[in-house]
């Protein structure tokens, strides 16, 4: 009758608590019926929700996101423990917990201990648990996807599982009864896009001119925006001076990814990248790019002409 979700995977928490709502009877009525918490929530607040007759109902479902992250006192707990056990059989008391609870919190062991109480752990899948994840849930829509495919999406999206998912989810309507193929994941997922400015700036820095021409080539021939491909490449060499200057402070890829706010393989990538350049070098490029943006916008030059000749002096510096 209570329940603990904890752990750093909201997306599959979620999906298991529409799961179990699709067990509780009418989903208007349940919607009546349910009680959501967030913020400063105290004891009373969920005894009073918690302990609600249900009205058309069987069950009354209540909701409490992120009660134990704020460090309730004590007493507080005490409280929390002491009414658990004797909790109405009609209500549903959901406790979600957006990280990892310590093992020795109270309210586990008392979890694991009564028969009413239900914990489980959701952690982001890495590695081949992430590709399995991915086979799993182009599976669950009657699709297949290739070897190829499924490694691609691990690579450029990781473990946010909630755009993994709608990235599935358009791959599988695209696909049709066919298999989802690298080409298609390439040609759909902007992710896929992005990851292939990553391959570029690579090329670049490390003044591969035959590479860096045949990648931007390739872009502009799928009638990629010529616009949309310079404010890639903007943002990725803005963002490679904020990286090379946390490098330089000392910090890695870890500490970047939370100061920047980049997904972890991401800023992985971008630290990689900077040791091809030096903060000036950047610094360079950042002002030339600058001067391509109003030389397009002025009329003073065709912008895919423009990367050529950008592409053609970082890769002969």
């Amino acid at each position: 009758m209570f329940y603990i979700f904890h752990g750093n995977d909201n997306h599959s928490q979620l999906a298991a608590l529409t799961k179990l709502q699709a067990k509780m009877g009418d989903p208007s009525l349940l919607d009546l019926n349910t009680t959501r918490l967030e913020g400063s929530v105290t004891f009373n607040d969920i005894q009073q929700a918690a302990s609600a007759i249900p009205f058309l109902a069987k069950v009354r479902l209540v909701i409490v996101r992120d009660f134990f992250r704020g460090k309730p006192d004590k007493k507080v707990v005490d409280q929390l423990l002491d009414y658990l056990p004797g909790l109405p059989e009609t209500t549903r008391l959901f406790f979600l917990e957006s990280k990892k609870l310590p093992a020795n919190l109270r309210i586990l062991k008392l979890a694991e201990a009564e028969k009413s109480g239900y914990v489980k752990e959701f952690s982001l899948p890495q590695g081949s648990a992430l590709e399995r994840w991915i086979r799993e849930a182009a599976a669950q829509r009657h699709g297949r996807i290739s070897p190829q495919a499924v490694h691609l999406l691990a690579a450029n999206v990781g473990s946010n599982l909630e755009i993994l998912d709608n990235e599935i989810e358009k791959l599988t309507l695209y696909a049709g009864e066919a298999e989802i193929t690298g080409q298609d994941v390439a040609r759909l997922s902007p992710y896929a896009a992005a990851a292939n400015i990553f391959d570029l700036v690579d090329a670049l820095g490390n003044r591969n001119n035959k590479k860096a021409s045949l990648l931007l080539h390739q872009k502009l021939s799928e009638g990629e925006d010529p616009f949309r491909v310079f404010g890639m490449i903007i943002r990725q060499f803005r963002l490679l001076i904020q990286v090379k200057e946390l490098a330089q402070d000392g910090k890695r890829p870890s500490a970047i990814s939370q100061e920047l706010k980049l997904h972890n393989f991401v800023a992985g990538k971008l630290y990689q990248q900077s040791q091809g350049f030096s903060l000036n070098q950047l610094e360079q490029i950042y002002r030339h790019l600058l001067d391509i943006d109003i030389g397009a916008k002025t009329g003073r030059h065709e912008l895919p002409t423009a990367l050529n000749l950008l592409v053609a002096s970082l890769t002969l510096a």
